[in-house]
């Protein structure tokens, strides 16, 4: 039986070059050409990064820090001017003597007058001095007023359709106007009254009376050349003659009966 060929083995191959270099290489590092840099990266590069919200100081937290600083400045402040302490003595502290009590208001029942201006007040806005009393009625008889200048009569008033009428120098609001500069804007009242008697047998009877009040005007109402007191009733009767102020026109009072 033939012997089996025997197959040589051919020597390792070496891992040297005919240069005496190994066939392994290390990597070279890549070169700048490749967006890399052998370099460090320089620590100071972050700060041209943007800054995030939560590192930003803004003019909100600089408003905050004022009104802190100033809310400590006045509680400081506060402390040193409290009122517990006015000084120092040689014991310590002086404490200031305690204020004394503030009675409450008492209240007041008296009239403040803003019914009675709201009541007199007229639609044009202008304030009335004058109000009528519970008492005032319309008369029953046709009374007038006749206007004289001298011996000339100039005007003639029928002062039988209200019971009041009002005498002065405001136009807007008087009913027989005075238009002398001695005369006040609202300066006298000739009011209608309904006045109750008895008789000696004790029978009780009334009637609708003028009378006339001045409004506390500055150059007073005269009846039959004698000068009235202000704010009080003065009974009038037929043919008695009103003036007001120094105007020289005369008011003659007469009724249909005893014209």
């Amino acid at each position: 039986m033939p012997r089996p060929r025997s197959r040589s083995r051919s020597p390792p191959r070496s891992r040297h070059n005919s240069n005496g270099d190994t066939g392994y290489r290390r990597p070279s590092p890549p070169s700048s050409r490749s967006g890399y840099s052998s370099r460090p990266r320089d620590s100071g590069s972050d700060r041209d990064r943007p800054v995030g919200r939560s590192n930003r100081y803004t003019s909100e937290d600089r408003e905050k820090e004022r009104a802190n600083d100033r809310r400590r400045y006045d509680e400081k402040r506060d402390r040193s001017r409290s009122p517990s302490r006015t000084g120092s003595g040689p014991g310590g502290p002086v404490m200031a003597p305690p204020s004394p009590k503030r009675e409450a208001p008492k209240p007041n029942f008296e009239n403040s007058g803003l019914l009675a201006a709201e009541t007199n007040t007229t639609a044009t806005g202008a304030m009335l001095k004058y109000n009528e009393p519970p008492e005032a009625r319309k008369p029953t008889l046709n009374w007038r007023l006749y206007v004289f200048k001298g011996k000339e009569q100039v005007d003639i008033f029928h002062i039988h359709r209200q019971s009041a009428y009002l005498v002065g120098r405001d136009s807007a609001v008087v009913d027989i106007p005075s238009a002398h500069p001695s005369c006040s804007k609202q300066h006298a009242v000739i009011q209608f009254r309904l006045i109750r008697t008895r008789n000696e047998f004790g029978d009780e009877s009334s009637s609708v009376k003028p009378f006339v009040i001045d409004l506390d005007s500055t150059n007073a109402t005269f009846v039959n050349d004698q000068e009235i007191p202000p704010s009080r009733y003065y009974e009038l009767k037929a043919s008695d003659v009103l003036k007001f102020g120094q105007s020289t026109r005369e008011f003659v009072l007469l009724h249909e009966e005893a014209a």
